[in-house]
Formats: C-alpha cells, sequence, structure tokens
C-alpha cells in the first residue's frame, strides 16, 4: 500500500476508533466487528485477513523504525494501556504488535492480585513504579483501570470502605490526574479497550475447552466473571467516559476479529510515535573530532 493511501486509513481508523470527549460515549454502539472501509469489507474473510496481515507487516516495520528513534532520542516514553473482558485478545495483540520491537525498549507488565506489601501502600502505588522510562515503551496487560473496573463489579473486595458515586469520581479524578503528570513529563498514554461481543467470548472459551492444549488458558473465575457481563459493560462503559481525555485518549477497538484488531492498535501505535517527530540526536562539532580521531586510528592500526 502506497505511504499516502496508507496515511488516509490510518487517519480514518483513528478517528473512528477514538472516543470523542465531546459526546457521551455509548459502549453498545459500537460494532465489535467493524472491517473497517466499504471495499476492505468487500474483500470477504479470507482476503480481508492476508490484507490485514500484509498491512500489520507494513506497520510493524514503521514501528521498528520508530523505537529506535524513540530509544535513541530518550526524550519520550509511551504508555500502552490494554484492558478488556475476558477471551478479548490482549495477550495476543501484545505478542503480533510488540514482534519487531527492540526488548531492550519495552517493558510488558501483568497486573493480577495484589501482595500484602502493594496493599500496604496507596492504590496507585504498585502501577506508579513501573511506568516506563523515558526512551523506552511501556505495556500494561490490565492497568490501574483495574481499581474502577473490577473493584466497582465486585465492591466487596475494597476493605473498610462504603462507595459510592462521590468515591468512583475521586478516583476517576486520580487517574485523569496520574495521566496529566505523566504526559507533562514525557510520557504518552495511549488506552485501548478490545471490545468483544459475549457471543464471541463464548466460542473462544469453547474453543478453549475443547482443545486440550489450551486449556491452561481457562481460568476457574471465567464463567463467574462472564456472569457478570453487564455489570463490566456499564462500568467500562463509565470509566471510559470519566478518563476519556485530549492527552490519555482511549480508543475502542473491535475484537471479535484478531487480525483486524491487531491491525488496528499497530496503526495508532506506530502513528503516535511517528506524529512525535523525533530525530536521531545531533554531534556536535567537537563530538565529530573525537570520532574522527576514533576512525583514523581504527584505519591506521
Amino acid at each position: 500500500m502506497k505511504k499516502e493511501a496508507r496515511k488516509q486509513l490510518a487517519n480514518e481508523i483513528m478517528n473512528r476508533c477514538r472516543v470523542d470527549k465531546k459526546n457521551t460515549f455509548i459502549l453498545s454502539e459500537h460494532d465489535t466487528s467493524w472491517a473497517g472501509t466499504k471495499d476492505i469489507k468487500k474483500l470477504g474473510e479470507n482476503k480481508l485477513k492476508k490484507k490485514a496481515k500484509k498491512i500489520l507487516k507494513e506497520n510493524l516495520k514503521e514501528l521498528s523504525e520508530a523505537q529506535e528513534l524513540l530509544y535513541a532520542t530518550g526524550k519520550k516514553s509511551l504508555l500502552l494501556i490494554f484492558q478488556a473482558m475476558d477471551a478479548a485478545g490482549k495477550d495476543g495483540t501484545i505478542k503480533h504488535v510488540m514482534s519487531g520491537i527492540n526488548p531492550q525498549g519495552c517493558q510488558v507488565f501483568s497486573f493480577k492480585k495484589p501482595s500484602t506489601e502493594e496493599l500496604a501502600h496507596n492504590y496507585l502505588w504498585r502501577y506508579t513504579k513501573r511506568m516506563p522510562e523515558l526512551g523506552r515503551i511501556g505495556i500494561f496487560n490490565r492497568s490501574y483501570y483495574e481499581e474502577v473496573l473490577v473493584l466497582k463489579v465486585n465492591p466487596e473486595l475494597l476493605k473498610n470502605s462504603n462507595p459510592n458515586k462521590t468515591f468512583w469520581n475521586e478516583r476517576y479524578m486520580d487517574l485523569n490526574n496520574l495521566e496529566k503528570h505523566l504526559t507533562q513529563n514525557g510520557t504518552v498514554v495511549l488506552k485501548f479497550f478490545l471490545n468483544v461481543s459475549k457471543d464471541e467470548q463464548k466460542n473462544r472459551f469453547l474453543e478453549r475447552l475443547n482443545d486440550s492444549e489450551k486449556h491452561w488458558k481457562f481460568s476457574d473465575s471465567d464463567l463467574v466473571e462472564r456472569a457478570k457481563w453487564d455489570r463490566y459493560q456499564n462500568a467500562f462503559e463509565d470509566a471510559i467516559n470519566a478518563t476519556a481525555t485530549n492527552w490519555a485518549p482511549w480508543y475502542v477497538i473491535p475484537a471479535d476479529n484478531k487480525w483486524i484488531m491487531r491491525t488496528i492498535v499497530s496503526t495508532i501505535v506506530t502513528e503516535t510515535i511517528s506524529s512525535l517527530k523525533l530525530e536521531l540526536p545531533q554531534v556536535s562539532d567537537k563530538k565529530k573530532q573525537l570520532l574522527d580521531y576514533a576512525r583514523k586510528e581504527l584505519e591506521n592500526e
């Protein structure tokens, strides 16, 4: 695909998936199986998958080059947040989108049940200490948003607290302030909600149950959490409405088609880094003289 056409497609994808803060976000209005433009929809499933893989491959090459600039300049960092219902494809998306990234410049963290030490600190402590350094890409597979998602659906997990509307609004404010602080100090924050349908989640659960090699992926809690589907959808809708900001945007990604999902995420990440207009560090005249001296010394050995 020509660069100009890719740029136009990227802009269309980003505009379509980005949550517009001006309007109330309604999750049910977002299609979980969107296949892109009318021309792309005409391709059919097999050609669509092939097309998505091709675009993903192009994105990964560009992303690799962009990450090298990010790492070399050391002036910005990137925080990618992935939130979703179970089986939406967080792990696979991270694996495929970051497959061309230099491991030295990337850090991935998955947040499970907090430890005793973590519970002894404020609820954001375990997340803030894992923020990416300048020059690096940090990936949160689930994040501090669990504190307004899982806990909102399961308030009994909150000790010594009686959560009401004020309590949750204060938490949303905490998250907005944290992300504002991050962006003011050089971290670009991108938040992805992988939007899978309930029917597709069912299909993926059954696939795990029917394939012995995938049994390890199924958890005892999967059906328990699935039974709370509507409550989780409401919690996601509330959180996204409260925390979709210009400085830390939310992107709602259709997740029923894994290859489309991965391609969309890679497009947004690549375009975001490219928009930073990073350039390799310039060498001073004094440094150039030292380099010339080193070159001559090596050539004359």
